[in-house]
């Protein structure tokens, strides 16, 4: 298994030759709104995708989608339902976004809280985008847990912060690798939307895996780059648990 990480939440899954894109933002940088107005002039994305990602683009047959209303483009942009639903990609998503994404023509497949995936299964968590006052206008999606023979585990946390509900999961599942949401992406005002510091390193203290750091530098509202998370990591001495890709970066995943 492979993960190619493309820009803030899209990646590409690789496996026995199937290619999956999770969570397709595919507008060009600059294109969408701002979600930081406070001393921020920046339009999103505030980076292109990566060359690299055309080399793949042609082989993808299917998409994941984490959550996609009340206006999450980060996670599913007008150029990405365009591209899904002009190259009829059968895409996988909870039975919450399935009307969503079929009325806009997107060739969808509902998933279960725990269904087959290829010939392997697919579980959701269920993500909590925020926390306090905020939390009733943020669209709260899933984390999927992704199984596969003779391959290793990989839990896609989705966008969440940290709950007791995902603490136990990772507890009691261990996943081999975990894809976390490490920007720290926050509104002008309110609580942080995705994992912050404290979070990230009780991430690493209740797992036994690796973990994959995503959601960074794409987005004018994120807070932690690339640079302030290894400082972060070095000062705990977790420098050694975490992959860090830059947009474009493949991963391997190794079993065991």
């Amino acid at each position: 298994m492979k993960i190619t990480q493309i820009r803030n939440a899209t990646l590409v899954i690789e496996s026995q030759g199937r290619y999956v894109l999770v969570d397709p933002m595919l507008a060009a940088k600059g294109s969408l709104p701002r979600l930081k107005f406070f001393k921020s002039r920046l339009r999103n994305p505030l980076v292109d995708l990566p060359p690299s990602f055309a080399q793949v683009l042609n082989r993808i047959e299917y998409a994941l989608i984490t959550h996609c209303q009340k206006g999450h483009f980060d996670h599913l942009d007008r150029a990405g339902k365009h591209w899904l639903r002009s190259n009829n990609i059968t895409t996988f998503c909870t039975h919450h976004d399935a009307n969503y994404l079929t009325n806009r023509g997107i060739k969808v497949r509902a998933l279960n809280k725990n269904d087959t995936f290829f010939n392997g299964s697919i579980e959701q968590v269920p993500a909590t985008h925020t926390r306090g006052w905020l939390k009733p206008f943020m669209e709260h999606g899933v984390g999927y847990f992704i199984t596969m023979p003779e391959q290793p585990s990989l839990y896609l946390m989705g966008d969440t912060v940290m709950t007791d509900v995902i603490k136990a999961f990772i507890k009691n599942n261990q996943p081999d690798y975990i894809v976390a949401p490490t920007g720290k992406a926050q509104f002008d005002l309110g609580a942080p939307l995705l994992l912050d510091e404290t979070e990230i390193i009780d991430l690493a203290s209740i797992s036994t895996g690796t973990i994959i750091a995503n959601h960074m530098e794409a987005l004018d509202h994120c807070r932690l780059n690339r640079q302030n998370l290894r400082q972060l990591l070095i000062k705990h001495g977790l420098l050694a648990r975490f992959i860090i890709p830059e947009d474009g970066e493949s991963v391997q995943l190794k079993l065991g």
